[in-house]
C-alpha cells in the first residue's frame, strides 16, 4: 500500500536507527504526525513475557495524573444507597436490573461499566456481550467495588486499563497531541513505573524489549528503554 506525501515527510523526520530520550520522543512524536484532528499519543511496549502462561499476563489499570483528553462514560449498576453515591459522582448511567435489559436489548452507549460485589450475579446475564467488548466489571481493575464513588471519579478523571496481547505487547494511550509535553511525561512515567512494577518473577531474560510512542497517523519513535526501567 502506497505512503502519502505527508506519511513520507513524517517519516525522515525520524532517525529509524536511533534510540531517543523519552522527552526527545515526546516531541518527535507530535512533529511527526499530520493528520488535521487532536491525535492519541500511544506507548507500545515489546515486553518479553509469554501471555500463553497465566503467570505472565500483564494486566491493570492506572489513573494518568494528566489525565486521557478522553470524555468517558460510566455505567454503573448497583442497587441501594450507591445508586445516589454513583449518580452524586457523575456517573453517566445508574441502575440495577433496568440497567441489565438495557445491554441486553442492544444498548451499548457507555465506555466503563462499574458493579457493586451483590450485582455481580445479575452482571453475569450480560458477560457475553460484556466480556468480548472489555466492558465487564473486574475486581482486579477497580470496576468492581462498593466505592461506586471513588472507582466513578477515577474513571472519569483518566484510569486506563492495560494488558498484554497475544504477541507480548501493551498498547496504552497516554493522551492527546495537544497536551503540553510535561503533561504527556508525566502519564509516560506513571505507565512506564506499572509496567516495570509488573514485571513476573517467571518471565526470563530481557524484560522490556523496546518502547514506541506514535501518534494515532504518525511515524513511530523508538524510545530508550533503560531510561523507562529506571524512571
Amino acid at each position: 500500500m502506497a505512503k502519502s506525501k505527508k506519511y513520507l515527510e513524517a517519516l525522515g523526520k525520524v532517525d529509524a536507527s536511533k534510540t531517543y530520550s523519552i522527552k526527545e520522543a515526546i516531541k518527535l512524536a507530535k512533529e511527526a504526525s499530520f493528520a488535521k484532528f487532536d491525535e492519541t499519543v500511544d506507548l507500545s511496549f515489546r515486553l518479553g513475557v509469554d501471555p500463553r502462561h497465566a503467570d505472565q499476563m500483564i494486566r491493570g489499570a492506572i489513573v494518568m495524573p494528566g489525565g486521557t483528553g478522553k470524555e468517558v462514560k460510566v455505567v454503573v449498576i448497583t442497587s441501594g444507597e450507591n445508586i445516589k453515591k454513583a449518580e452524586e459522582a457523575g456517573a453517566d448511567e445508574v441502575g440495577g436490573d433496568d440497567i441489565i435489559t438495557k445491554i441486553q436489548g442492544g444498548w451499548l452507549d457507555f465506555d466503563r461499566v462499574i458493579a457493586t460485589p451483590d450485582m455481580m450475579g445479575k452482571v453475569g446475564k450480560v458477560a457475553r456481550v460484556l466480556g468480548p467488548r472489555g466492558l465487564m466489571p473486574n475486581p482486579k481493575l477497580g470496576t468492581v467495588t462498593t466505592d461506586v464513588a471513588k472507582a466513578v471519579s477515577e474513571q472519569k478523571s483518566g484510569k486506563v486499563e492495560y494488558r498484554t496481547d497475544k504477541t507480548g505487547i501493551v498498547h496504552i494511550p497516554i493522551g492527546k497531541k495537544s497536551f503540553d509535553d510535561e503533561k504527556l511525561f508525566k502519564n509516560f512515567q506513571a505507565i512506564a513505573q506499572a509496567i516495570v512494577r509488573a514485571k513476573p518473577a517467571s518471565a526470563k531474560g530481557i524484560y522490556l524489549k523496546s518502547l514506541t510512542i506514535a501518534t494515532t497517523m504518525g511515524v513511530g519513535v523508538k524510545v530508550d528503554t533503560f531510561e523507562a526501567l529506571n524512571m
